[in-house]
């Protein structure tokens, strides 16, 4: 720390050791330190400090409380209300600042702070240049990029959640989720969320969920803290644990202001882990309430339909109804029954006519047929040496045998004589 005014003196509490007889006069609590407090605010009336800001922590009395650091020792300061408003950037931790005040110790406490009157910006902290710097190297290698994020599934029915299982997280997730998606099965992975051990396991936690595929989403994440506390979702091993991981991640680390490594390598940033919780279960949700929206839709389209049938048939009775039935019926049972009767005459007609015709046919076969001419008097004349049927006089010779086949029976016979055209009575 370096000093601004007078020179630091030698604090005065070292010379209020009375003796009396000869013994240390003894000093109470409250005295001991009001000569701290004494020796300190007047040694340090005004100081110019610079470190590294740390545990930024907004009042909501309009104070700004926070902690300055460097590598080997930490610094309580505040800044009021009046002051801020003078302040020509926003605060936030890692930022290095110089901050110009006074010493002030609380009693009540047995502390000591710096009140700072101004503070200006030194120049980047440590901590957020090397985030800065790793953060530049990972985005080298394609683990940010847009392409490389998985979509989140809309119906998950396991959800896994690294973080610190006794953490204000978890209980904050397993609200949301059991309000809102009661059948999602959450399972826990434990990892610590601060400190030099807790990257190795957080990233070994996602590696483990990935190789037994024990979710459809992975949420990672904590309550909010300092830069410090948030530190391992930024480590190179947990970064590229999410972006490794086959299923899909959403990163809810801190509060809404707080951004680390992961956010930018996760598939989904949450603001905060409720927030999270919401994602995983707002598809549901959302889906639930459709499917409700249209019920209510349908319900009230067919309510409307019937209440519309009902006042267009409200003007009409029973007996309206039947004689207007009947004025449309009755013209097309009339309609139905003179067609019928055609269509039986029609059909008498031409069964008359095909009977006649079939008569008519019936005689015709019987008189073209052989026994009916045999009836009239002709005979079949066979001979009975060739067995021809004689149609001529030339197919005969006197002295042939011959067979003459009757209506009824055969009459053997002999050729006398063969006349070429004889004149037969009664043939044409």
């Amino acid at each position: 720390m370096a000093a601004a005014g007078r020179p630091m003196e030698k604090p005065r509490a070292a010379y209020y050791t009375l003796r009396m007889n000869g013994e240390r006069q003894k000093l109470t609590v409250s005295e001991l330190t009001g000569l701290i407090k004494s020796s300190l605010e007047d040694g340090f009336p005004s100081v110019l400090v610079e470190g590294e800001l740390s545990n930024c922590k907004p009042s909501s009395t309009g104070h700004f409380y926070f902690s300055m650091k460097d590598s080997g020792a930490k610094l309580d300061a505040v800044m009021f209300k009046n002051r801020l408003l003078h302040l020509r950037f926003e605060p936030k931790d890692g930022m290095l600042i110089r901050a110009k005040g006074r010493i002030s110790v609380y009693p009540q406490r047995g502390n000591y702070q710096l009140v700072a009157e101004e503070m200006e910006l030194a120049g980047q902290g440590d901590i957020l240049a090397m985030l800065e710097m790793r953060k530049r190297a990972l985005a080298a290698e394609g683990l940010f990029d847009a392409e490389r994020k998985k979509p989140i599934p809309r119906f998950p029915e396991t959800v896994a959640v690294v973080s610190s299982p006794t953490g204000a997280a978890v209980r904050d997730i397993l609200n949301i989720l059991r309000r809102r998606a009661a059948g999602i099965q959450v399972i826990i992975l434990p990892a610590p969320v601060q400190g030099v051990d807790a990257a190795p396991i957080i990233a070994r936690r996602i590696e483990q969920a990935n190789q037994w595929k024990l979710a459809d989403v992975i949420i990672a994440g904590r309550g909010g803290g300092s830069l410090e506390d948030l530190l391992p979702f930024s480590e190179e091993a947990v970064v590229r644990a999410i972006a490794a991981s086959d299923i899909p991640v959403i990163s809810a680390v801190g509060h809404e202001i707080d951004n680390t490594l992961s956010d930018l390598a996760s598939d989904l940033r949450a603001p905060t882990p409720s927030a999270a919780a919401e994602l995983v279960s707002a598809q549901r949700g959302e889906v639930l309430e459709a499917v409700r929206s249209l019920a209510r839709k349908i319900t009230e389209s067919v309510t409307d339909r019937i209440g519309r049938a009902r006042l267009l048939v409200k003007p009409f009775s029973v007996e309206d109804l039947e004689y207007r039935f009947r004025s449309i019926l009755q013209p097309r049972l009339v309609r139905l029954d003179d067609a019928k009767e055609a269509l039986l005459e029609n059909l008498s007609g031409r069964v008359a006519d095909l009977r006649r015709r079939l008569e008519l046919g019936r005689a015709i076969l019987e008189a073209g047929s052989p026994s009916a001419i045999m009836e009239r008097g002709f005979a079949v004349v066979i001979n009975e040496e060739s067995g021809r049927v004689l149609r001529r006089f030339s197919q005969t010779k006197a002295g042939d045998r011959l067979s003459v086949r009757l209506m009824e029976g055969i009459v053997k016979a002999r050729t006398e004589e063969v006349q070429n055209d004889p004149v037969v009575e009664g043939l044409p």
